[in-house]
């Protein structure tokens, strides 16, 4: 009776004295995401903001939205003065396509690197590190003079192969690390049931590293999607080859006008197609990065 009446009295006393304080912390880290959140959609809201304006208040300091007008877009789409319609449709024939070319030789020379045993691939991966290494400016030169002996300039093959050289390094060397980490008992079990090696690949190793070719394949994308260097020399202005990149660099508005507010509505335009990929699939994105340990 009395133990009974002790516990229930000193009950209150130990809830108060672990009663934990305010969380400093945790509101450190929301301010500090806050402010990287600002840092990072600052720009692309005055983009925003001047691509609605009117373009003979475009030094109008006002950071909201006033003397708004669609006629912006209606001038990124004249064909009298630009040719940017047809150049989101270059840029997206161009990323598919070194999408689909990088992911089909990343995949196997990845699963090669890391599952297969040979001499020298210490060495071969080193060379593929060393190869994005390589900054694009330094071999513009080459690869223009190379491609120009083959005609390959203002041609979609001549901007989607010098992309794809780009994206493999990092595709590569991101999926070799992911296949490494899967272990062997899983196409061995495959196997004993009767799959082929290449059946083994196709129907075990192919779904379990979905997330990291998926992942994979967004980051090229949205690289080629931004390419600007190698475009705009290797389609030597051609508005029939050009991306929406290079198009936005030679934009005008017509005569007498600085497009400064067509420009931002332009940029607005190539921007939100990524913003919406990255919205639907940043789960598969983050899982992909985060993918690689297999739980027992």
């Amino acid at each position: 009776m009395t133990a009974a009446t002790v516990d229930t009295a000193d009950a209150p006393r130990q809830i108060a004295a672990y009663k934990p304080g305010f969380d400093w912390g945790r509101v450190g880290n929301y301010a500090a995401i806050t402010v990287i959140v600002f840092w990072c959609l600052a720009p692309f809201y005055w983009m925003a903001v001047l691509a609605f304006r009117d373009n003979a208040n475009t030094f109008d300091n006002t950071p909201w939205f006033t003397h708004v007008t669609l006629e912006n877009f209606r001038y990124a789409f004249d064909t009298q003065f630009n040719a940017f319609g047809r150049s989101l449709l270059n840029s997206l024939i161009i990323s598919v396509s070194v999408t689909v070319l990088s992911m089909l030789i990343a995949v196997f020379a990845g699963y090669a690197l890391s599952r297969l045993v040979f001499r020298g691939k210490s060495i071969v991966l080193a060379l593929i590190l060393g190869a994005s290494m390589f900054p694009g400016v330094a071999i513009l030169t080459p690869i223009f003079q190379l491609f120009s002996d083959f005609g390959w300039l203002g041609t979609f093959h001549g901007l989607i192969l010098p992309q794809v050289s780009f994206a493999l390094p990092l595709a590569v060397y991101t999926l070799t690390s992911f296949f490494a980490d899967m272990p062997w008992e899983l196409e061995e079990a495959a196997k004993v049931d009767g799959c082929t090696p290449l059946q083994a690949f196709r129907k075990v190793i192919i779904p379990l590293a979905a997330p990291a070719m998926f992942t994979v394949a967004i980051l090229v994308f949205l690289a080629s999607w931004n390419e600007y260097l190698l475009s705009s020399v290797l389609s030597k202005g051609d508005s029939a080859v050009a991306p929406s990149t290079v198009a936005i660099v030679n934009f005008t508005a017509g005569p007498h006008i600085v497009p400064y507010t067509q420009t931002m509505a332009a940029g607005v335009i190539v921007t939100v197609p990524l913003v919406i990929v990255v919205l639907i699939f940043q789960r598969r994105i983050v899982s992909g990065l985060t993918a690689g340990g297999v739980k027992g």
